[in-house]
């Protein structure tokens, strides 16, 4: 039997075939494959009459849940492309990626919903708001939105009607994920139903998962992470996939003692957050025999792998281009990120896109082997989609080196974002909400290292003449416009920046200044930026 091509075919293929075995355990909820399919199909019935279907867009602003899969895997039945939204997101930021991504609907928990009314004041193509409340309080403080949008409990959309049977093929797209903007705006992600199912199912030939795995994750769904290397992957292998929402190093292993976790995914300082808790003797008394994701400190990966007794699988990609590289078992080199995987060619090139020679830094770029598995383009940014597939090679904007054997090795990001716990964050986007301030002149943001791995984020601003600003007045004037993970840690006053003769902001001499002796470290004062 052929395997299906689109999500919605494959969810019925799995329920077919695994009927009532536990699927799902999210947040201490279970759900079979059967009820997966089942409540997807209810759902996407209740999508499908106010009027969604293929080709429509919709943002889905949730935490994990059963009900944020039951409206991604309803999407996809419809036909409707979904759209992730970092719950964390507010104001300016969100009203962007609702309004660039020409969102007709939004789906969302009830805890946004303020939020939510606040960006549709200048949204004036969002029509519907499908709201997911805590059980009891359907029609419960709704605020107030424009007359053109309708307010849905998404309780009453799980409809008995039979589901739509849209015309979907699986060169369609099924999402929109927005990737941090470097010198400019988010770019949205379009990633097709072939390449969703590709990503999940060669993870799951890669490190070898099977029906008697438990997968566990704590990343949010609108990650490319937990959706495509966790949920799916999971379900592809008729495995049971563990699903948090938050983290807990210090209960971690007890967890998987408890719950016989076989599996667990990594990114971020999530490993370093893990070696450093106090050793035990029973550390490797456990049920875990597996870590995949990216990146493990070089001088922890044996010996991480010996304390806890678990195979580390890493990897190299991106939400554009995923897994490009891998350490598979029984070939891999310590330190890299593997050799090119199946899916894809890689190159390392100069600034004219010629190949340098081995153990030279120069820029990854990769090519896919297969139709359709990495993204198609960026949403309504033709010009963005031609300058990274120049001379036919997608240009990732890391820097990088191959070695004689072929695995490469990463070095940095090219592009201006930083790297926070999982997270990449925007410098324009960060910039951009600090200078509206009325008492910033201009400021650079910038990435300095983390004792936790990867950086924090850092402001370097100078005052307009003759005005004052705390900084804790700054923090409290970022907390309400931008994401909790992205407001800066590091604040340090300058009277003015490095600059090029063409006014360009020369952002590498502020990183090799670091943290300077006059940088303010909010973790030092006791200030606690809220989620």
């Amino acid at each position: 039997m052929d395997k299906p091509r689109t999500i919605g075919a494959w969810i019925d293929h799995k329920a077919e075939a695994n009927g009532d075995r536990l699927a799902l355990t999210v947040e201490g909820r279970d759900k079979t494959y059967a009820g997966v399919h089942l409540d997807s199909g209810r759902l996407a019935a209740g999508l499908a009459s106010l009027g969604l279907g293929p080709g429509d867009r919709s943002c889905l602003m949730m935490q994990n849940s059963l009900e944020c899969i039951d409206a991604w895997f309803a999407m996809t039945k419809a036909g409707v492309v979904e759209v992730p939204v970092n719950q964390a997101q507010r104001g300016r930021l969100l009203e962007y990626l609702i309004g660039q991504s020409r969102s007709s609907a939004v789906v969302c928990d009830q805890d946004y919903l303020e939020r939510i009314a606040e960006a549709a004041k200048s949204l004036p193509g969002l029509e519907h708001v499908v709201v997911n409340r805590a059980e009891g309080t359907v029609g419960a403080g709704t605020p107030e939105f424009p007359a053109r949008v309708t307010v849905h409990e998404m309780a009453e959309l799980y409809l008995h009607s039979p589901p739509p049977e849209p015309d979907v093929d699986y060169r369609d797209t099924a999402v929109i994920l927005y990737t941090s903007g470097t010198t400019g705006p988010s770019k949205g992600v379009m990633l097709c139903h072939e390449a969703n199912l590709s990503l999940s199912r060669h993870t799951a030939d890669l490190v070898g998962y099977g029906a008697d795995d438990v997968l566990y994750t704590a990343f949010p769904l609108f990650h490319i992470n937990a959706k495509y290397t966790s949920v799916m992957c999971a379900m592809e292998a008729d495995a049971r996939l563990i699903m948090d929402r938050r983290f807990s190093a210090s209960r971690f292993w007890d967890r998987c003692r408890r719950d016989g976790i076989t599996a667990f995914n990594y990114q971020g300082g999530l490993l370093m957050m893990l070696w450093k808790q106090p050793e035990r003797p029973d550390d490797a008394d456990n049920p875990v025999r597996n870590g995949f994701g990216a990146p493990c400190p070089v001088e922890i990966w044996e010996p991480f792998e010996e304390r806890f007794g678990v195979h580390l699988t890493e990897v190299y990609g991106m939400t554009e281009a995923a897994v490009t590289t891998e350490n598979r078992r029984g070939m891999r080199k310590i330190g890299t990120a593997g050799r090119e995987s199946a899916l894809y060619r890689v190159a390392v090139v100069d600034s004219e896109d010629r190949p340098v020679p081995p153990d030279t830094a120069g820029e990854i770029v990769v090519r896919p082997k297969k139709p359709h598995i990495m993204i198609d383009r960026y949403f309504d940014m033709p010009d963005a989609t031609v300058e990274a597939f120049a001379n036919l090679w997608f240009h990732t904007g890391d820097r990088g080196r191959l070695d004689a054997d072929g695995y490469l090795t990463f070095i940095d990001r090219m592009k201006d974002c930083v790297r926070r716990r999982g997270e990449n964050i925007s410098s324009y986007e960060v910039e951009a909400v600090i200078n509206t301030c009325d008492a910033v002149l201009e400021s650079a943001v910038i990435g300095v290292p983390s004792e936790l791995g990867e950086e924090e984020v850092m402001a370097v601003v100078v005052l307009k003449p003759g005005r004052d600003l705390a900084e804790t007045e700054l923090l409290d004037f970022c907390v309400p416009r931008m994401a909790h993970f992205a407001v800066p840690r590091y604040v340090r006053w300058a009277d003015g920046l490095p600059k090029t003769p063409s006014e360009r902001i020369q952002k590498f001499k502020l990183r090799e200044d670091g943290i300077t002796p006059d940088t303010w470290d909010r973790d030092q004062t006791g200030y606690t930026v809220p989620r």
